[in-house]
């Protein structure tokens, strides 16, 4: 007897995995637990058509399997995009380790999950994201050669956060220029939404060059911090997405341009450091271009991180780093650029031609 699935939702829960809608075709999931550290991880291997996937360990305490399984799926998928769009020879993959990173996490768990992306024997190159630190990279590195983002005494490129905050910047610039006519960001009313080790970077930046920048985060403590140290505003209203701003700088999590902010949001640019802005990418990203919102694709401009530890693989120094990510505000106007041409938006004209590059390679890998 053959049952009908009435809905999306009774598929997924029917089909956990293949059925997820983020799973568009990866390549390879792996389950890790173990019982003695506590360790549950995941790890999804989008895309290695370009090259190894490489992506960051983001540990987080997830409200479910699912919601986990979920993140990770999304993120490695984009990162296979993101390397693309900047010419990196790499894959796309991420992995998540279920749990508080404050409470939870102990050097014997990241040992062991050093050992778990040691046993994919170089299929997939891990780095540092939100909840893992340099210091966890280099611990991994005595249990794996496939991690990057360790330290420099040590060889490696260090904490990639001040380049991808410097890509984001450049995005943003670009984004200005395209909409305001100047990429000058003096006089420009800013929000940033998340103020870790990129959006702190990021304020820096903005506040050196005169912009008038109000922070918001979760973290109260941090908020006192940063407004000190820079002398910037904390957002005080009580519904962040219709800030009177000129641009939306989202760097906390993904998804905050949603069916229930899309339409609330009044900056006339977005471009943060956030994954996955748009919680659902044609929807969303068709409405922000209606309402002539300039949205930079988000792993476009916050690409300055893979392409730091890039440099660990290929070895390369510090300043060729900092050149290619300041190129991406170049690449940010051709994708603007390529939108307007293709009637697109800038999501999806940036799909395009990540997605044509990758095309391309595996039309040359099967001669």
């Amino acid at each position: 007897m053959n049952v009908e699935i009435t809905s999306v939702n009774e598929l997924q829960k029917t089909n956990p995995v293949f059925g997820q809608l983020s799973f568009d075709n990866h390549e390879q999931i792996v389950f890790c637990n173990d019982k003695d550290t506590g360790l549950k991880a995941i790890i999804g291997i989008h895309n290695s058509v370009m090259g190894p996937a490489l992506g960051g360990t983001r540990m987080w305490n997830y409200a479910n399997e699912w919601e986990a399984l979920n993140d990770v799926l999304r993120l490695s998928r984009g990162m296979t995009y993101k390397s693309a769009i900047t010419g990196l020879n790499l894959g796309g993959g991420k992995a998540v380790i279920i749990g508080d990173a404050k409470k939870d996490k102990t050097p014997e768990m990241i040992t062991k999950f050093g050992e778990f992306v040691n046993s994919l024997s170089g299929r997939y190159i891990t780095a540092e994201d939100v909840g893992t630190t340099t210091e966890d990279m280099d611990r991994i590195r005595k249990v794996t050669p496939h991690v990057t983002g360790i330290s420099q005494s040590i060889g490696g490129s260090g904490n990639p956060s001040p380049v991808t905050a410097y890509g984001v910047y450049m995005g943003m610039k670009a984004a200005a220029k395209f909409q305001f006519g100047s990429e000058k960001l003096d006089g420009k009313k800013v929000l940033v939404q998340g103020i870790g080790h990129v959006g702190e970077t990021l304020v820096e930046h903005l506040v050196k060059e005169g912009a008038i920048v109000t922070i918001a985060d979760i973290n109260q403590e941090r908020l006192i911090e940063i407004a000190a140290k820079y002398g910037v505003t904390i957002f005080t209203d009580s519904d962040l997405y219709s800030a009177d701003v000129d641009i939306y700088a989202p760097c906390a999590l993904g998804a905050t341009i949603n069916d229930d902010t899309v339409y609330k949001i009044k900056a006339k640019v977005i471009a943060g450091a956030a994954n996955n802005q748009l919680a659902n990418e044609n929807i969303h990203g068709q409405i922000l271009r209606e309402r002539g919102i300039v949205y930079a694709p988000d792993f476009l401009i916050n690409a300055g991180g893979i392409i730091n530890v890039y440099a660990e693989i290929v070895k390369y120094e510090r300043e060729e780093s900092l050149r290619r990510t300041e190129n991406i505000y170049n690449t940010t106007l051709e994708i603007f650029d390529y939108a307007t041409k293709h009637d697109l938006t800038s999501h999806q004209a940036a799909f395009t031609i990540a997605q044509n590059r990758i095309d391309q390679r595996k039309l040359e890998n099967a001669r």
